[in-house]
């Protein structure tokens, strides 16, 4: 089977490296002619664990190409994913340029039947709308030419991209006619032979589905966050809670971790998509617009902590931060925690020395922040240790080295990683979130 998938970010490269090696032959196209020329050298420009390997070996096998032209490939596939980036306006909706662009591009030059499938995050009725793009560009040609369309939402975390693309613990696809679900029951077959679940549904709901998941998954961390905010103030104890509220089967335990707010690509840019759709419809997302509230406000709490211990003079104190992405096992830096941290100590006179294991660079350019070798040299004279990112190679520092070289013993634990009895004992001042 031969698709094209246009849009080589995070979900089109991942996507498309994973089909190819379930054995389907694979085109990515991207506009950015500089991407795909080092894609064909070899060279990915996303951090993904085990994503290099695909590419290359599948590259290799003949399966996965990469081009800047549809219209090179159009009429050899039956298939064409769009993958490209939907955008938040500024008024928080998602920006569909793109996505329309890809449906006049089909609608131009197709001379046979094409499913598009849209496999970007869009709102509610963004099927009808590509439609109407092909459908026009059709008639522009008086051209009797069918074709249909689907949606297929992806559900990749970050990180963890290719065992959830190889073992989905579902597959959603948006349908209207036999002819795409027969083209996409083909195309999931590999999936469906290891009784991994593809479940069909009209397009509409499973467009929905995406924003109503991210969504969902958002709120849990916002609702962890505002009772571990509470549990500081009573005197309990979040990760208590967690795990008594995680037992009940009706509840579960995933999503349950307080911390000092959620970012990436998704969640903060799906929730305001949402909420927007539901003002275009005269409905108003009371819940959605205080989970984003919560998180807003929990992407300071470090900082705050901070400034409480230090009455409110920051003013050149020296900090660590451990951890910019927004995630271990990524480089993704959207709407990271780290950046809000960051921009407020800055502007209240510290001096910072960061360390990332994979990014080494930010859009923030200050005198008074520097780029560390590893976690200690990080550490080093500084005031204070702030954890915003969990990467693995944090979990288990030598606190008697970190004793040595800090100036002052303070950790800020935003993930609360660490055994706050342990670090006091050790001689360190300990803060977590709803510890």
């Amino acid at each position: 089977m031969n698709i094209a998938i246009v849009g080589t970010g995070y979900v089109g490269l991942v996507s498309g490296a994973c089909f190819a090696e379930m054995g389907t032959n694979v085109t990515c196209v991207d506009v950015d002619a500089n991407k795909i020329n080092a894609l064909k050298q070899g060279e990915i420009p996303i951090f993904e664990p085990g994503l290099e390997e695909i590419v290359l070996r599948n590259v290799s096998a003949g399966r996965l190409s990469f081009t800047t032209d549809l219209t090179e490939v159009l009429n050899t596939v039956e298939v064409v994913f769009s993958a490209v980036g939907t955008p938040p306006d500024e008024d928080g909706s998602a920006d569909l340029k793109y996505v329309l662009e890809v449906a006049r591009t089909v609608g131009k030059n197709m001379n046979k039947h094409i499913l598009l499938v849209t496999k970007s995050t869009v709102p509610v009725g963004t099927s009808k709308k590509v439609r109407q793009a092909i459908q026009a560009e059709l008639d522009k040609r008086n051209s009797k030419l069918t074709f249909d369309v689907a949606s297929n939402p992806e559900f990749l975390k970050e990180g963890a991209a290719i065992k959830d693309f190889m073992s989905p613990d579902r597959v959603v696809v948006g349908v209207e006619s036999d002819t795409a679900k027969e083209i996409m029951s083909r195309l999931y077959k590999p999936f469906l032979l290891n009784n991994f679940r593809v479940i069909f549904m009209d397009i509409p709901s499973a467009e929905m589905t995406k924003y109503a998941a991210n969504s969902m998954l958002a709120t849990r961390i916002s609702f962890m966050n505002d009772i571990a905010n509470l549990c500081e103030l009573v005197g309990a104890d979040i990760n208590n809670v967690r795990r008594g509220i995680g037992s009940d089967p009706r509840i579960g335990s995933k999503f349950l971790y307080a911390g000092c707010g959620y970012g990436g690509s998704c969640f903060p840019k799906d929730v305001k998509a949402l909420i927007k759709t539901a003002q275009q419809n005269g409905y108003n997302m009371q819940l959605l617009n205080a989970v984003e509230e919560v998180n807003d406000n929990q992407k300071s709490i470090l900082y705050q902590k901070l400034a409480n211990k230090f009455n409110n003079n920051l003013n050149d104190k020296a900090v660590a931060i451990w951890g910019l992405t927004f995630k271990p096992n990524t480089d993704d830096m959207r709407e990271a925690p780290s950046v809000v941290l960051i921009n407020k100590l800055l502007e209240a006179g510290c001096k910072l020395r960061v360390f990332d294991p994979v990014v080494k660079e930010i859009n923030i350019t200050d005198k008074n922040l520097t780029f560390a070798s590893d976690i200690y040299d990080a550490a080093l004279n500084v005031d204070a240790i702030c954890l915003v990112t969990e990467w693995q190679e944090f979990r288990l520092p030598s606190w008697q080295v970190l004793l040595k070289t800090m100036r002052t013993p303070i950790i800020i634990d935003g993930r609360n990683i660490y055994d706050k009895q342990e670090l006091e004992n050790l001689g360190f001042y300990y803060e977590g979130i709803g510890v």
